[in-house]
């Protein structure tokens, strides 16, 4: 048994990986812009942490490539105004800034949703959650089609009561770490195909 259990620890051991590059590689492109993405409501911030985020996670990913970070203060986005379309401000963007692909994003992020469960005995379990939902995509300055897209949701809980016959259990946490929380995944599984992965032979 030792021995069969040793032949199969070996066996693991010896196994071996390969790398299987990342499914959107930047390089061929050598310069690409990211304008901060849109985010709904506006009045949280949260599209311009989740696009300090995906800056973050494309630059630890990939390397050989400059990325051009383009806020609402740039100079060419003030002149388009927010209402332009995606396809026009990429193409616009190639013209002014020489870039041949350009980044857009918009997160949407829902308000706080309770939802509720009455078990037997007179449990009550009340909690609330809150989520988002990313969209990311790669645009060609040149023609303003999509080169590359992925998306995402998440949902994290904010509080937790439950009543029985016992004393009652709360957790509350804060709103702010947790919609952080919702971010931090929504941005790790958009950028999955920036990543190099490992498969085993």
């Amino acid at each position: 048994m030792l021995a069969l259990c040793g032949g199969l620890v070996l066996s693991a051991c010896a196994a071996k990986y390969a790398q299987v590059p990342a499914r959107l590689d930047l390089v061929p492109y050598g310069r690409v812009a990211l304008v901060t993405f849109s985010d709904e409501p506006s009045e949280n911030a949260l599209g311009t942490l989740a696009t300090e985020r995906f800056a973050d996670a494309l630059l630890g990913s990939q390397s050989g490539i400059e990325l051009l970070e383009l806020g609402a203060a740039d100079s060419t986005l003030r002149k388009l105004g927010a209402n332009t379309d995606d396809v026009a401000l990429a193409q616009a963007l190639g013209r002014e800034r020489d870039v041949p692909a350009v980044f857009v994003g918009h997160l949407t992020v829902s308000g706080m949703k309770p939802s509720g469960r009455i078990g037997g005995a007179g449990v009550l379990n009340v909690r609330a959650s809150v989520g988002a939902e990313l969209t990311v995509r790669l645009l060609s300055t040149r023609t303003g089609g999509t080169v590359w897209r992925s998306s995402a949701t998440a949902s994290r809980t904010v509080g937790h009561v439950a009543l029985s016959t016992h004393l009652p259990s709360v957790a509350v946490k804060d709103p702010n770490d947790v919609y952080s929380d919702v971010v931090g995944e929504l941005v790790a599984d958009v950028t999955r195909d920036l990543r190099p992965t490992w498969v085993k032979q």
